[in-house]
Parts: structure tokens; C-alpha cells; sequence
């Protein structure tokens, strides 16, 4: 049962009623509108996110990082997108199939509804922790440093599992948890809190239009909010061995290295915000496809 699905129990779809609950055997669906939509966006948005991460790891300007993906050429543009396509797949698919799965039972035991989305969105941000490995060696792969040292995704996986071990995979987890439950709960709450404020439009077009910017708007909105803890995530798993660090220290370090000026810390960030615009508007609108098509 989506939470658009439901009006009776705070939940909207299109301004529709639905008495019933949904049952088990089509849940699955969930799972893959969101995995759907998350392929989509990283086909399209990758190159942006790229930019944005080297303004993240080095501090340095568009201009600056900009040059540096040109300098280094097309062939290593789309280097490492296999981990990162991989893991937000997996990870979309994650968060609305589990945060779907749990929010049900909740709400079918009468839990108020926004202590529900919260719960639902946490434990489903925690799952999605478990794909960080992914996000890992996504980090190694587009760091110059180590450009020459691995070859591709197996490569290093293989290297860190023989050299380092597990842990090694997990280096930077908890900004990571940090980020991705609270950030998941305000989606689902603030998408709702749209979803039902917004006219109900008959064309089909308007429809994804208006799905593309109430998405666009909350990833926007989330992606510069959390954006301190991705900064401080890309220092951590930079690393390669060593001692796991917290995440006061490692914030503190990053502030000393850019003149203990805050505004330093958000270097990327406005293109951050383009990313993210154009990464949730197009997560949103297809997985509102994905689920006309699988729903009707």
C-alpha cells in the first residue's frame, strides 16, 4: 500500500478514495517503480554529479573542476557510473518498496500518521545504508589519485575486500544514516503535504509536469540541508586505510582546510541544487509513470 493510496488514513492518490488495503502480493511493484525511476535519472543526470563531487572532495570552483573533467577527457567522464547506477537502482527501489511495506502495518494499527512516515522513512533509509559499498568505491573510482591504481568496479572491490577488508567498504557510514533516514522521512511527509495542497490536473502531461516540480522542488530543498554531511561522507571515503574517523572530527579538519570559513564548506552546492532539481524531478515523474503502468 503506497501512501498515496489511502485518503481514510491520511494517504492521497490523485484525490481518490480507496477503501481497501493493498495486499501482499503486489507490493513488489513498489519496489520496482522505484528502481525504475532512480536507472532513469542516473542515465541522465551522472555527468552532473560528477562535476559537483569534485567541487565536494577538493573545494574548488565550477570553472576549476569543470576543467579538470575536460582535461582528463570523455573516456573517463562516465568512469565509475556502474557502482552509483547499481546503488541508487537498488537504493530507490529500497527506499519507496520498504518505506511502502512498513508504513502500512503502522497505519493499519491506527499510529498517527506522521509518526508513521517518520518510522517508515528511517528504516528504510537504514536499508538503503546497506548498499553503501556502492557509494564506496564510486568515491575511489572518480578520485584522480587513483585513477591508475584501479581498473573499474570488480577491480577495486576486490582490491579493499583482499587489502582491507569489510569494514573498509563500510568507511563513512554514519553520516551516511545520518542522511539518509531523516532526508527520506521529510520526502515522503513534504511530497505528501504537496501532493494533497496541489490542483488536480486531467491532462496527462500536466500531470508528470506538476509530479517533476514537487519533486524537483523537495530534492532541491533536502540535498542542501544535508549537503554538510556528503561533503563530510566524500572526506571519509577518500581515505583508503587508515583510522575510521568520526564525523565531528572529520568536519572540523575539512573546516581548518577551507580557512574555517562556513561558506567554504558549500563549494558545489548551487550545482548541487541543480543536480538534485533535476535528479528528484525526474526520480518523481517516473516513478509516477512506472506506477500508472504497473497499477492500471
Amino acid at each position: 500500500m503506497s501512501e498515496g493510496r489511502l485518503i481514510e488514513r491520511g494517504c492521497l492518490n490523485d484525490g481518490s478514495i480507496i477503501m481497501h488495503s493493498q495486499t501482499l502480493p503486489v507490493r513488489w511493484k513498489e519496489f520496482v517503480c522505484g528502481g525504475g525511476a532512480a536507472f532513469c535519472n542516473i542515465m541522465i543526470s551522472y555527468p552532473l554529479s560528477k562535476l559537483i563531487f569534485r567541487q565536494m572532495m577538493h573545494g574548488v570552483e565550477t570553472t576549476f573542476a569543470l576543467n579538470q573533467l575536460q582535461k582528463e577527457g570523455f573516456g573517463y567522464l562516465y568512469r565509475g557510473m556502474l557502482p552509483p547506477l547499481m546503488q541508487r537502482t537498488m537504493s530507490m527501489s529500497l527506499m519507496f518498496g520498504v518505506y511502502d511495506g512498513c508504513l502500512t502495518p503502522l497505519l493499519d494499527q491506527q499510529i498517527n500518521m506522521y509518526v508513521a512516515k517518520i518510522v517508515a522513512g528511517m528504516v528504510a533509509g537504514g536499508f538503503e545504508a546497506t548498499l553503501m559499498p556502492f557509494e564506496r568505491i564510486q568515491t575511489l573510482l572518480i578520485h584522480p589519485k587513483y585513477h591508475q591504481k584501479f581498473k573499474n568496479t570488480v577491480d577495486a572491490a576486490q582490491h579493499i575486500a583482499k587489502y582491507y577488508g569489510i569494514k573498509e567498504f563500510y568507511r563513512g557510514l554514519v553520516p551516511i544514516l545520518m542522511r539518509n533516514g531523516p532526508s527520506n522521512a521529510c520526502f515522503f511527509i513534504i511530497r505528501d503535504e504537496i501532493k494533497y495542497r496541489m490542483p488536480h490536473q486531467e491532462n496527462v502531461f500536466y500531470q508528470y509536469v506538476q509530479n517533476f516540480i514537487a519533486g524537483a522542488s523537495i530534492g532541491a530543498f533536502l540535498s542542501t540541508l544535508f549537503y554538510p554531511l556528503n561533503v563530510v561522507k566524500i572526506a571519509m571515503q577518500c581515505e583508503l586505510g587508515g583510522p575510521h574517523r568520526s564525523v565531528s572530527y572529520e568536519f572540523r579538519n575539512i573546516l581548518q582546510k577551507r580557512g574555517s570559513n562556513v561558506a567554504n564548506f558549500y563549494h558545489g552546492a548551487l550545482l548541487n541544487i541543480s543536480r538534485a532539481f533535476l535528479s528528484w524531478g525526474i526520480i518523481n515523474a517516473s516513478y509516477e509513470i512506472f506506477r500508472k503502468i504497473l497499477y492500471t
